[in-house]
């Protein structure tokens, strides 16, 4: 394994962020929101999966959530007094169309348009994501993702979204991890729709490509020219547990999966041949049609950038199941790698059991700047749960968090030096929510939420963050 963390290195000075650097915080809209069956919202997949015993840990739901849809002026007030210059937050596809066809439901745009100009007010930047997760029920019904169709109904979402707040949201994202979305999805089964078939998995991760294509020509058709359009990817880190022949071989494999197969699609506007091979004895690829690729590979503004951890593999059967960062399955998310085993690297780990190693944000961000010269980029979600509680004086002190955060931006300060174009940071997350398949036992949040009342409580580390995104400053030490 390569990379060193700045415990490695002497306290420096004071680092200072580039002028403009945009600071910020993201959540998702069935993660927060609440109000699943109100103002004509649908169900979505995970309304369904959720409702699936033995899905969802404590068979929690995001039925209510933090309630983010009743609380969000609130929610907007708290982000100005941390300073906060942004919110990355997502729109949710089933309360804008409740099947994912027709026109748009009023009630369900308004819910974004009163947000967006409850974040104008504050003088916070409002930044849409078209899509976390939240299929709407009945296109999976008719086949989900794996289906060409649902790419379609894609672009035509996006166009409603776009003529609506078009006008006030200059930075938008089609996608958000969409490799979640087709191997957690179709693959291991762990993520709604929480299907296991290897060769769906491979389909989705196509259309979803497709999907995107299509959500980039109806936003450039509807949005002024000044706006910023791109896609976030939860790119993996990937290293070999040695430095044998047959662990490099299992990173170029399981970087084939995890990367490129999106990659490839979006800025060489192909498929790479060796991810082709790989697959070849689950699929021809032959979903691909004709000029799906040239829609793909529309220029983007700049990447979002998702990093918790980075990946450790090697060529053999030996691994430790969730290793990869993800929940323990009999089905894996790697199509055709079944040889290929994950390690849990040595180390301090969050409350997810993911180990804390910003060296792996540094080389990731240096390897895209390597592989794609001159593309701006964007850390649209950083962040790590731990074990948080309210002490008896009411007050959240997590000092392993701002260790965490202290550590991961002077890694992107880092990258900045060596240069790369990194324009904005998001910690995931503002506020404690519904965290998917682990229910409501995992905390990222800035922002403690009790559960049974919905009361707020920043955190130590949401003032530390403050004031770094106050000042543009981190300091030299963690303060932690």
């Amino acid at each position: 394994m390569t990379g060193d963390t700045p415990e490695n290195q002497p306290a420096g000075p004071d680092r200072r962020f580039p002028t403009g650097f945009l600071w910020g915080a993201a959540t998702a809209a069935y993660q927060v929101e609440g109000a699943a069956a109100e103002d004509g919202r649908g169900p979505s997949i995970w309304d369904t999966f959720c409702r699936t015993p033995g899905k969802v840990r404590n068979g929690d739901n995001g039925d209510t959530a933090v309630d983010h849809y009743h609380r969000y002026r609130d929610d907007v007030a708290l982000m100005a007094e941390l300073g906060l210059g942004a919110y990355r937050f997502s729109v949710s596809w089933p309360r804008v169309q409740p099947t994912g066809r027709g026109p748009a439901v009023p009630a369900g745009l308004d819910f974004y348009q009163r947000l967006t100009d409850e974040l104008l007010a504050h003088g916070i930047t409002p930044v849409a994501t078209l899509y976390h997760w939240d299929l709407p029920q009945a296109l999976q019904d008719a086949g989900g993702w794996p289906e060409r169709d649902t790419a379609e109904r894609f672009g035509e979402y996006a166009a409603l979204v776009a003529e609506a707040l078009g006008d006030r949201v200059p930075i938008w994202t089609t996608l958000n991890e969409p490799w979640c979305s087709a191997f957690l999805g179709y693959g291991s089964g762990v993520h709604a729709p929480g299907h296991t078939d290897p060769v769906a998995a491979l389909r989705a991760a196509h259309h979803l490509n497709l999907a995107h294509g299509r959500a980039v020509s109806a936003l450039r058709a509807a949005l002024p020219a000044t706006a910023q359009v791109s896609i976030t990817h939860n790119l993996h880190e990937v290293r070999p547990l040695t430095d044998s022949a047959g662990d490099a071989d299992a990173v170029r494999r399981i970087d084939a999966l995890s990367n490129r197969v999106f990659t490839g699609p979006l800025f060489d506007g192909a498929y790479p041949q060796d991810l082709l091979s790989d697959t070849a004895a689950l699929t021809d690829w032959a979903f691909v049609q004709d000029g799906d690729l040239a829609c793909v590979s529309a220029p983007i503004d700049f990447l979002g950038v998702n990093y918790y951890v980075p990946t450790v593999v090697s060529s053999g059967l030996t691994g430790e199941r969730g290793a990869d960062g993800h929940l323990p399955s009999d089905h894996s998310p790697w199509p055709g790698s079944d040889h290929v085993a994950f390690h849990r690297p040595p180390g301090e780990q969050t409350a997810m059991g993911w180990v804390v190693d910003p060296s792996g944000l540094h080389d990731l961000l240096r390897r895209v700047h390597r592989d794609r010269p001159g593309l701006p980029l964007m850390i649209t979600e950083n962040g790590a749960a731990f074990d948080d509680y309210v002490t008896p004086e009411g007050a959240v002190h997590d000092p392993e968090r701002i260790r965490y955060l202290h550590g991961h931006l002077d890694a992107v300060h880092r990258a900045i030096e060596d240069g790369v174009d990194v324009r904005g940071y998001f910690q995931w997350s503002l506020l404690d929510n519904f965290e998917w398949a682990y229910g409501y036992g995992k905390r990222f949040g800035m922002v403690y939420v009790d559960y049974l009342t919905q009361r707020r409580v920043p955190k130590a580390s949401a003032r530390w963050y403050s004031e770094v995104a106050r000042t543009g400053v981190l300091p030299a030490v963690d303060q932690g």
